[in-house]
């Protein structure tokens, strides 16, 4: 199923919550653009903005060797160089500076693009005028643990949609054999990744679109009886995707991502039976006396349409049972009209 890169950056802005700052980077999308474009258009027009209104600076502390004193004078170091013969010290300073992690962070990712095969010629000249601009920010390698050290609040907002796009832009790219080459692979025909995706879309959508209802994941506990406290800890922990709840019901939403959206059993299409038998064990775990709507609690399983438009219902007890399918390759307002009918 090719799924158009408009509605890609939808899931993406759903996923993220950055549907607000999606409109304000205002990045034109059509058939034409290819993935690793539509990233560097992001992050184009994103840091024009940045450096538009000004990017964030902060307090960073430097030790640095001066002529005489400033800051806080490092003695071990200044003794140990001998420096103080020469009328000069080790001292630490607070400048206030865009060297920060976020600026750091941003820059290092426009290099990668500039250096990564099969973009746009256009946007590398982009790129490459923007990169200038950065005066005194420092290019870092990045890592998984970079990204997780960057501090974001409501004052630098915008910067959290830039660096998804850098994190996305590091998960996705590779070397080459060509030293300071990179190379774009395409995180759409990665099923993991595009399930992680598809679920945090279905969650934020709902969210955002009913914010008067109560929309998250949820822990349930097993409903078994245990003789000893201690076995308690070797049963795995059971999370919805989604959990939904309003005056009239309480749904659950298990969202699936497959290339195919049934199996195949003797030449039969069929649900996935795993599917079937985690949604199944949702509905019964979460029944609680103390509540009787929880008996009738809906579940919802939700699979993307590879063709094949599927609406089923069952009954186990009270309890109805859904498997849907949502089309991706549509227009985007019918994407909304389907996720909001399914509810």
């Amino acid at each position: 199923m090719h799924i158009p890169i408009e509605n890609i950056y939808y899931l993406l802005c759903y996923a993220w919550d950055t549907l607000d700052e999606k409109e304000q980077v205002n990045v034109a999308v059509d058939d034409r653009t290819e993935l690793l474009d539509l990233f560097a258009k992001i992050l184009v027009n994103g840091t024009r903005m940045l450096l538009k209104r000004g990017i964030e600076r902060n307090y960073v502390n430097e030790t640095l060797e001066l002529p005489g004193v400033k800051g806080k004078l490092e003695m071990g170091p200044t003794l140990k160089s001998g420096l103080l013969f020469k009328q000069r010290t080790v001292c630490s300073i607070d400048e206030f500076s865009g060297n920060i992690l976020s600026n750091q962070i941003l820059l290092t990712t426009l290099y990668r693009l500039l250096r990564t095969c099969d973009l746009n010629p256009v946007l590398k000249k982009q790129l490459k005028s923007l990169i200038w601009l950065f005066s005194g920010i420092q290019t870092i390698e990045l890592s998984n643990r970079v990204f997780n050290q960057v501090r974001l609040h409501r004052n630098n907002r915008f910067y959290n949609f830039l660096i998804r796009v850098c994190r996305i832009i590091y998960d996705n790219t590779l070397p080459t054999e060509k030293p300071g080459e990179w190379v774009f692979k395409d995180f759409t025909r990665d099923e993991g990744k595009m399930n992680k995706l598809f679920e945090a879309f279905i969650r934020n959508f709902y969210k955002k679109e009913f914010p008067e209802w109560k929309v998250g994941t949820e822990v349930l506990h097993w409903q078994f009886q245990i003789p000893e406290e201690a076995h308690r800890d070797f049963l795995p922990v059971m999370r919805t995707d989604i959990s939904i709840e309003n005056e009239q019901e309480k749904i659950i939403i298990d969202a699936k991502y497959y290339r195919e959206t049934l199996s195949t059993w003797y030449d039969r299409e069929k649900i996935h039976s795993q599917n079937l038998y985690q949604l199944f064990s949702y509905l019964l775990n979460q029944q609680r006396s103390d509540c009787t709507d929880s008996f009738k609690t809906r579940g919802i399983l939700i699979y993307p349409d590879t063709g094949k438009e599927i609406d089923l219902d069952y009954w186990y007890d009270q309890h109805l049972i859904q498997i849907k399918t949502l089309k991706l390759n549509v227009n985007w307002k019918e994407i909304e009209r389907r996720l909001k009918g399914i509810l």
